[in-house]
C-alpha cells in the first residue's frame, strides 16, 4: 500500500482534517485492544497522514449492552490533501491488516476505523446524508449504505465518538445540523456519556 497524498501543515488548510474514529475490543497482532488502536494511529503516520490532534483513550461497554467486552475508543484528526474515498480505502486496509473481520454488523472485532468527517464536506449530498442519518434504529442494525457518507450519519447518536472528538475538536461544526460537537455532546442522554470513561 503506497500513499500518494501529501500532507498538509498550513493552517489555512485546516478545513482538510479528516477525522477518524478508532474502536476495538478484540486482540490482534499489536496487542489488545489499546496498543490495536495506537499501532493503527502509527500506520496511519506511516502512511503520510499528518497527525494534527489525538484525543485520549477511553472504554465504553460493548452494543448492544452485554455483545461482548468493553470497548476501547479514541478520535484522531489527520491533515491530509487525499480524497475522503482515498482515505477511506486506506481506512480499511489498516483494518485489514490488524485482522478486521466484517462478519456481524456492530460484533466484536480488532479495530474499527470510521471516518467521521473531512472538515465541512458533504457526501454524497444532503439527501442520502440526511437518508442515512435518519434511519430507524432497527433498519441501522440491517442495512450498510454502499456508499461514502460524511459525516458519519450516526456520530451524533454516539457517546464513544462525541466524548473524545470534543477533547480536541470541541467546536468542530456539523454542517447539516449545524451544532458544534459540544453542542450534540450535551444532546446525548446523561448515561450514554457517563459510560464513556477515559483510560488513560
Amino acid at each position: 500500500m503506497i500513499n500518494n497524498c501529501r500532507y498538509v501543515s498550513t493552517v489555512r488548510d485546516i478545513a482538510k482534517v479528516s477525522w477518524v474514529a478508532l474502536g476495538g475490543n478484540q486482540s490482534s497482532i499489536a496487542g489488545g485492544p489499546a496498543e490495536t488502536v495506537a499501532y493503527a494511529i502509527d500506520l496511519l503516520k506511516a502512511q503520510g497522514y499528518n497527525l494534527h490532534a489525538k484525543s485520549r483513550l477511553f472504554a465504553n461497554p460493548a452494543f448492544p449492552l452485554g455483545s461482548g467486552p468493553d470497548y476501547v475508543n479514541a478520535v484522531v484528526g489527520f491533515q491530509t490533501d487525499c480524497a475522503p474515498h482515498e482515505t477511506l480505502e486506506v481506512l480499511h486496509e489498516i483494518e485489514a491488516k490488524l485482522g478486521r473481520e466484517r462478519h456481524v454488523r456492530w460484533g466484536s472485532r480488532s479495530v474499527d476505523l470510521d471516518l467521521i468527517a473531512v472538515g465541512d464536506a458533504v457526501f454524497p449530498d444532503v439527501q442520502r446524508q440526511n437518508h442515512w442519518r435518519n434511519l430507524p434504529l432497527d433498519d441501522q442494525m440491517i442495512q450498510t449504505p454502499d456508499e461514502l457518507i460524511l459525516p458519519h450519519p450516526r456520530m451524533q447518536d454516539r457517546a464513544f465518538v462525541l466524548v473524545p472528538m470534543a477533547e480536541i475538536a470541541p467546536n468542530w461544526l456539523h454542517p447539516i445540523l449545524e451544532k458544534t460537537v459540544l453542542q450534540m455532546l450535551n444532546d446525548l442522554p446523561q448515561q450514554d456519556k457517563d459510560d464513556v470513561r477515559p483510560i488513560e
